[in-house]
């Protein structure tokens, strides 16, 4: 199974606003870079197409390791919250409904497809793709 190793992350001016999301992809000495944007949207959201938007990109079944400073992402993964809000109908607690639900089912497909571990890397602390990532995201946001 091939590794791959992808970072991720998202932006917004103003939250809701305008937002972009950036994506490093690397595997055995590649590199590819993707960023897209959106009039109206959230952090969260472009946090999250981020990684879809990645995963994406894989054709075949890989191991991938997914480096992301939002804790949005990596804490409903690896605390199991993902799993919870699926299993109660997408439902947070008896009252709150999950939020992203159209973009958590997309991701939930890629998951399948996988072997991913999710590892949080803290924001704005100098790691190098990340940083790539952060200007990507914010080069990505729609200034209409």
């Amino acid at each position: 199974m091939k590794i791959v190793d992808i970072y991720t992350d998202g932006a917004c001016s103003g939250n809701p606003g305008p937002g972009g999301y950036g994506v490093v992809l690397l595997y055995a000495g590649k590199r590819k870079e993707l960023s897209g944007g959106e009039k109206s949207t959230t952090n969260n959201r472009m946090e999250l197409l981020a990684v879809i938007e990645g995963l994406k990109e894989l054709k075949q079944s890989c191991h991938v390791n997914l480096y992301s400073d939002s804790k949005y992402i990596v804490d409903a993964i690896n605390k199991g919250w993902l799993a919870k809000w699926r299993k109660n109908n997408w439902m947070r607690n008896k009252k709150e409904r999950a939020l992203n639900v159209d973009l958590w089912e997309q991701l939930v497909d890629l998951i399948e497809i996988h072997t991913i571990e999710f590892i949080w890397v803290k924001g704005h602390a100098n790691n190098v793709e990340n940083e790539r990532c952060d200007t990507l995201a914010r080069a990505a946001i729609p200034r209409d």
